[in-house]
């Protein structure tokens, strides 16, 4: 009978544990665990096949733009939003392969990918190399409240002085969805800096030449946009690069919140409690359905965030590798329709609770001020 009751308490414990994963805990694996359980070939850069995706999408950019640019006139006005959805979203997909440049997930060729990555960077108005150091500093301290880069927490303190007004516009539709440009300028709240300036406490005294290069380029494309904008008209640019523009820093925004948003079990670190590992793993991977090839499969993002060196083009494969060692600290994502229409829902929840994280505690999540909504936060909540 006691031996009975052991076991009934010991299967019980055994399902608590299962229910009750606690996704902060430190994880019973090693990062060259992972490492070790994807494919060999999957760590290999083939510059053929990157530079083919290039081709790929600047073909279709050109194509988008030459149908737009012949059709301008008013009788294909019904046209138009299709023309800036699509063209906004291979801006986006540009901006994806210039940010394997970044990583030097192209090729292994540095030159390479610094050429590669001016070119498709500039065009769609983003300092390369400015970019390209604040986001390996992301990398390198992912999941870290004050260490982090981007869409890091603020801390109550911090959110208490913000004006209402601000508050009200950083968790409100579309805002959210137009932060990109404003980051590059002036960084996150609590932080200083610029993307564009190479005295920015951003970059080290010898990444200074490399902003300015960058800086310089972006600064040669708002020059051709208003000489273009000079000759034929500001309403053209406007509608042929303008609007779609503002549709890739949407896409932006929108992808890269929900790489580190969405779930109620997203920890976040301070001090000894933080690792690269664990870091990394408040990372999620996200399905976009038919965008998924198109946008290069950004939304595989664990892996990519644990080994930006892999190729986009082996993402899933290793992914679907190193599953069985990530166990439940991988959140698999939701399938998506053709569209992921459903993403915007997990936004929208998101911004509704998740608002400031506490000053103290070195495991912390997010928190909400219940004052910015009206009474259905807790449902929101509950479903988050």
């Amino acid at each position: 009978m006691a031996a009975s009751a052991t076991q009934e308490a010991d299967c019980k414990a055994s399902e608590d544990a299962r229910l009750f994963f606690d996704a902060a805990k430190p994880p019973p694996f090693r990062i060259g665990d992972v490492r070790a359980a994807i494919p060999a070939h999957c760590w290999r850069k083939t510059p053929l096949r990157s530079l083919s995706y290039v081709a790929r999408d600047l073909l279709i950019v050109a194509a988008l733009l030459v149908a737009a640019a012949s059709s301008i006139d008013l009788a294909w006005a019904w046209a138009w939003p299709l023309y800036w959805a699509a063209q906004g979203t291979m801006f986006w997909a540009l901006f994806v392969l210039g940010h394997d440049c970044g990583h030097g997930s192209f090729s292994d060729s540095a030159m390479l990918n610094n050429v590669v990555g001016h070119l498709l960077h500039s065009f769609i108005l983003v300092p390369y190399h400015g970019w390209r150091i604040s986001h390996r500093t992301h990398h390198q301290n992912h999941g870290h409240i004050e260490r982090d880069e981007s869409w890091h927490p603020i801390t109550e303190k911090l959110y208490r002085k913000l004006e209402t007004r601000t508050k009200k516009l950083r968790f409100t539709l579309p805002f959210p969805l137009l932060a990109f440009p404003v980051y590059l300028w002036y960084r996150s709240p609590g932080k200083t800096g610029s993307h564009f300036l190479p005295s920015s406490d951003l970059f080290s005294p010898k990444e200074k030449s490399d902003v300015i290069v960058s800086t310089t380029c972006w600064c040669i494309m708002i020059s051709l946009l208003v000489a273009l904008a000079c000759v034929f008209g500001p309403v053209p640019v406007l509608m042929l690069y303008g609007v779609p523009y503002l549709v890739f820093v949407m896409w932006l925004d929108l992808v890269t919140y929900l790489h580190h948003h969405g779930h109620n079990d997203l920890p976040w670190y301070r001090g000894e409690e933080w690792s690269y590992l664990r870091g990394g793993l408040t990372t999620v991977d996200r399905d976009y359905g038919w965008i998924n090839n198109i946008h290069h499969d950004i939304g595989t993002h664990v892996i990519h965030h644990l080994f930006p060196q892999i190729p986009h083009y082996h993402l899933v494969e290793a992914t679907k590798a190193a599953r069985p060692v990530l166990g439940r600290y991988y959140r698999e994502p939701e399938k998506s329709g053709p569209l992921p229409l459903h993403l915007f829902g997990v936004l929208l929840r998101s911004l509704r609770v998740d608002h400031f994280v506490s000053d103290v505690g070195d495991v912390v999540y997010y928190q909400t001020d219940h004052s910015l909504n009206g009474t259905d936060w807790a449902e929101d909540a509950k479903h988050k």
